[in-house]
């Protein structure tokens, strides 16, 4: 149990959990913390409360037998940086559990592991003629229930089953972003790894990248890394973020909700996801970044070693330049003389002689066309940049192909090229490699061209609630 379990518990909450924030360099965090000691001893008007400062205390939480905190050095980075460990996240969602809800739902997790059964049972069926039996009866309900609707019998939802269902959702929901945090652990334990690997190893390069790289494929071909995966791919979906907001938009507008809506933060909760992905992701990205440091890192020592044998070479051959030994001097095997036949030889070729003509011309005195200077191609990247806030001010997420579909490429390969920079510019852009997307374009000639380029999705920046 810790000393200052309470306060502990109160401020990351505050400071991590409640505004979903991944990662907080140890200035930013040991200010709030501060801020809420000085608050606390104001309040109980006590100067020996909490006395020790803030930066101990967070040093006090982080240490490993105590594991409230996770701390690192991220690269590039001299100032340390402060993440909750997996198992403070879950110590904390099951503080907030004990409270007492106004409202317990159990029909739709009963339902929910119904339908979880069903999916595994059709899943692993290997019977053709069986899964097409279970398809057929899934038709016929189906069929039930519209015959059903042009009847007349229309069966709503009451609102105890709506807000059983909606509990369900806002748990699993926040459940998510916990899962974010145990992949991403797992990913920076890995990371630490490979430094302490290379700081200690002593074996060859090869032997090293080869255990580096199986550690990387075990984690990433794991069962948790093959459902982050799957996952990862489907929120990056256009079509299922845009569902997802709109299913959001419909329930938070439902009355029998009107008492559990107060947290509006849910209806941007895929935003949350996509930013604790991001970071999963990132750490990945520094994992190559040090694998990659590290084979420049070797290639610069072999270099250097080289140029000190060449160098130690050279410092011999001076030093018995006067003193040449007697006898034999050096030993070569299997030496062989270096022939060149006369044949071999090239035929001599004359130089061509250059023809200097010294005579200057002078101007006729005629106008010269001066318009070939001002016809240069320009991009307004202001006008690029409007057209995309134009089509975010409708939508939370568009994609570089919807913004051209609706604002044609009035100068072709340029224009395209400087919406690729204004993308590489803006953090709020994703890059997603799995899809390609064409993107066509009518030139100066009249001919239809075409470009093949990953889907890129630009996000309208939200405000932090």
């Amino acid at each position: 149990m810790a000393e200052h379990a309470p306060l502990i518990i109160s401020f990351l909450q505050h400071v991590f959990i409640t505004p979903n924030i991944r990662v907080m360099s140890q200035a930013d965090l040991a200010s709030k913390l501060e801020d809420l000691l000085y608050q606390l001893r104001d309040q109980f008007n006590d100067e020996n409360l909490f006395p020790k400062p803030a930066q101990s205390y967070l040093n006090d939480w982080a240490q490993p037998e105590k594991g409230w905190l996770s701390k690192f050095y991220p690269p590039a980075s001299d100032e340390a940086h402060f993440d909750l460990t997996p198992s403070t996240e879950k110590a904390i969602s099951w503080l907030n559990g004990l409270t007492e809800n106004s409202f317990v739902g159990t029909e739709s997790r009963l339902l929910t592991v119904f339908e979880l059964l069903k999916q595994i049972v059709a899943g692993v069926e290997t019977d053709k003629v069986q899964r097409i039996k279970e398809l057929q009866q899934r038709q016929q309900d189906i069929q039930i229930q519209i015959d059903e609707l042009n009847a007349g019998k229309l069966v709503i939802m009451d609102d105890t089953a709506v807000k059983d269902r909606f509990i369900q959702v806002t748990n699993t929901a926040r459940d998510l972003l916990g899962d974010f945090r145990s992949v991403e652990q797992n990913f920076r334990q890995l990371d630490r790894k490979v430094r302490e690997d290379i700081a200690t190893w002593n074996g060859p390069k090869g032997e090293l990248l080869n255990h580096i790289f199986g550690d990387r494929d075990a984690i990433a071909d794991s069962d948790q890394g093959k459902s982050f995966r799957a996952f990862w791919d489907f929120l990056m979906s256009p079509a299922s973020q845009q569902e997802l907001t709109e299913l959001l938009e419909q329930v938070f507008e439902l009355p029998a909700l009107s008492e559990l809506t107060g947290d509006q933060r849910l209806k941007l909760i895929h935003y949350d996801w996509l930013e604790a992905g991001e970071h999963t992701q990132r750490t990945v990205a520094k994992l190559s970044q040090q694998l990659r440091r590290y084979l420049d890192d070797q290639a610069w020592l072999e270099n250097k070693r080289i140029m000190q044998i060449l160098e130690g070479i050279s410092h011999q051959a001076i030093d018995i330049r006067e003193h040449m030994p007697t006898g034999t001097f050096m030993n070569l095997d299997q030496s062989s003389p270096d022939i060149h036949l006369p044949m071999e030889r090239p035929l001599f070729s004359p130089p061509l002689k250059s023809v200097l003509t010294s005579t200057i011309e002078t101007a006729t005195g005629e106008d010269i066309d001066s318009s070939v200077l001002f016809e240069q191609v320009y991009v307004d990247k202001a006008r690029l940049h409007s057209n995309i806030n134009q089509q975010l001010q409708t939508s939370d997420q568009v994609t570089l192909s919807q913004v051209i579909a609706q604002h044609p490429l009035q100068l072709g390969l340029s224009e395209l090229v400087t919406y690729l920079a204004l993308a590489g510019d803006n953090h709020q852009v994703v890059f997603d490699e799995e899809v390609q997307e064409q993107v066509t374009w009518t030139d100066a000639e009249g001919i239809m061209r075409n470009a093949t380029l990953p889907r890129i999705i630009f996000n309208r920046q939200q405000q932090t609630h």
